[in-house]
């Protein structure tokens, strides 16, 4: 039995869980969106919190490295392009810590306790946002390859079947899009520049590839329904698997970067017509695994200055509960 509101009124459901999971089923193979107070199984819920609260997360620390070269930003036009970045990706996170809240049963979690899952190693976020800054081209390749490698990612799961992340992304992509635009003009400055311009850009896309290949995550594996993405895809969260995400990424990616003069450090990626696919050397899927449980080349520098930056905020929580202490 299962209790529900609606229409201010509290209604008894009789249904069993095979009847709940049946009409649930025939919602989302229909088109329907799933709300926070519909019922769910475990496994497609389970699935979203650990989804949405890793990409709100992901799109916070994401904001670090380019926020690293804000102050040296070369002119006062990319200072402001930057800053309006940061600002955009910091916000797409609030967006996303508010929808992954609303999954939390049944006492529901805070971002307060998100954010502490995110410090104490709980909460992973993407592997890029790990990797060392070098120079100001790198903030060109984040904007350009890392965000055109969201873009893909985020677009594979606009129509989610669960309708606030869905609604969330709507917002999201579009934004993402004009960083990618900001991202494009950035590396096509660089690659028309001097000849240290055009050695910095090379330099720094040959630094990020291997970090932009593992992106997607690891290949699917072979048997069918034994992996997160299998469930998400079983569930219209989302509609195509990592390999599928990597090759989309390649085709549209390598050609531009090719076009640019530039060259891709492995030097076995190759398009195969017969199969209608890129071949390339498998990354060091040990290494991406070290990386996201916060073992990555700046996991500790990253994650210490979100947790300055937290408990510098303590005051204002404090104040927001109406705690008399917060006064000052």
């Amino acid at each position: 039995m299962y209790l529900y509101i609606e229409g201010g009124d509290l209604i008894q459901d009789e249904r069993t869980d095979e009847e709940q999971y049946e009409l649930f089923m025939e919602r989302i193979n229909n088109g329907e969106k799933i709300e926070p107070n519909d019922w769910m199984p475990d496994d497609y819920r389970n699935a979203l919190i650990r989804l949405i609260s890793m990409h709100g997360m992901s799109e916070i620390m994401g904001a670090l490295p380019e926020k690293e070269w804000t102050p040296k930003a070369p002119s006062l036009k990319r200072k402001l392009a930057i800053m309006a970045k940061v600002q955009d990706e910091m916000g797409h996170g609030q967006l996303l810590l508010r929808v992954a809240e609303d999954l939390q049963k049944p006492n529901g979690i805070s971002r307060k306790e998100m954010m502490e899952g995110l410090l104490d190693g709980k909460i992973k976020f993407h592997n890029v946002f790990h990797m060392k800054t070098k120079s100001w081209a790198d903030a060109a390749i984040i904007a350009w390859l890392v965000d055109g490698a969201a873009i893909i990612t985020q677009t594979n799961m606009l129509n989610a079947s669960y309708g606030p992340y869905q609604r969330a992304l709507q917002r999201i992509c579009a934004e993402e899009v004009f960083h990618a635009q900001h991202g494009e003009a950035l590396v096509m400055a660089l690659a028309n520049g001097t000849k240290e311009q055009r050695d910095m850009l090379q330099e720094a896309l040959s630094r990020w590839w291997e970090s932009l290949v593992m992106f997607f995550g690891p290949p699917t594996p072979k048997v069918t329904g034994s992996s997160r993405q299998d469930i998400m895809i079983k569930y219209k969260i989302r509609v195509n698997n990592n390999e599928e995400l990597r090759q989309a990424f390649f085709d549209k990616y390598i050609p531009r970067i090719k076009a640019l003069g530039l060259e891709l450090p492995d030097k076995t990626i190759a398009f195969n017509e017969e199969t209608n696919e890129w071949t390339y050397e498998q990354p060091d899927w040990e290494q991406f695994k070290q990386t996201i449980n916060n073992n990555g080349p700046r996991s500790k520098a990253r994650l210490k200055l979100r947790q300055i930056a937290y408990d510098n905020g303590s005051w204002v929580r404090r104040a927001l509960a109406h705690q008399p202490e917060a006064v000052v």
